[in-house]
């Protein structure tokens, strides 16, 4: 127990962390819904993303009553754990990793693709990147299991590539009823690639974090993907910016 908390105060330290809250606001998931309805500026949004960023799906329900968490069921089966949708089927994935957590968060993370431990595991950011994550949302007074994780394509592309095109293209829009189905409050896009993808953008992650998108009914905040942390432990301060920001925008502050 004493070296766990060791680890703890330690990883806070690398973050930047020089204190504790104790406000119950910080211990609790549920904010205030007009935090929903507070405008972003648009000057947040670079000349590089389009206005034709993919409009939010209306997700209906068969029999008018069913709760999140059994649509997310069914959009799980739809997919299902052998997908053949792109040729990533093909290339050596063994299921499709679907995503995990609250069908009912207000904050929801997005990752690239699936990585080796993921891809056997059958859950999002489970490896050593993953644990890293856990511990992010740690630091900002949540548990993984309040959020929900999720990547923008479900398979793992052999050998941690990218992910191309016309595999986004068949994959993507399941993202996207992922999003309209758990109505998250914010969004943290995980990495270049999730938050490129997501923003229509090609400008840099080191010039998208620290910046605020409206998308799809939620706030988006773009920020460094934990492996990159794991290579670039210096990155955890800027991180740890963009994760106070987030918490403020939970807990209803401008």
């Amino acid at each position: 127990m004493r070296d766990e908390l060791a680890a703890h105060l330690e990883f806070f330290a690398e973050l930047g962390v020089d204190g504790l809250r104790r406000e119950p606001a910080w211990r609790s998931r549920r904010v205030p819904d007009t935090v929903r309805s507070q405008p972003v500026e648009a000057a947040a949004v670079p000349a590089a993303i389009p206005a034709d960023v993919p409009p939010a799906v209306k997700v209906e329900s068969p029999t008018g009553g069913v709760g999140q968490a059994a649509l997310l069921a069914t959009l799980k089966e739809e997919i299902g754990p052998a997908c053949t949708r792109c040729k990533l089927a093909t290339l050596g994935r063994h299921q499709t990793v679907f995503g995990v957590g609250n069908p009912n968060a207000d904050l929801m993370f997005v990752g690239e693709a699936p990585g080796a431990d993921e891809d056997i595991q059958g859950e999002p950011f489970v490896g050593k990147a993953g644990q890293l994550l856990t511990k992010i949302i740690e630091a900002i007074g949540l548990s993984r299991a309040e959020v929900y994780i999720a990547n923008v394509i479900k398979c793992r592309p052999p050998g941690n590539r990218n992910p191309e095109p016309d595999e986004v293209a068949q994959c993507e829009p399941f993202l996207f009823r992922q999003v309209d189905t758990v109505k998250p409050k914010v969004i943290v896009a995980l990495g270049k690639f999730a938050a490129q993808c997501l923003l229509r953008s090609e400008t840099p992650i080191s010039r998208l974090r620290g910046r605020e998108f409206p998308y799809r009914d939620a706030i988006l905040i773009p920020t460094f993907h934990p492996a990159y942390l794991l290579r670039n432990p210096s990155a955890k301060r800027d991180v740890w910016e963009d994760m106070k920001r987030v918490r403020a925008i939970l807990d209803g502050q401008s």
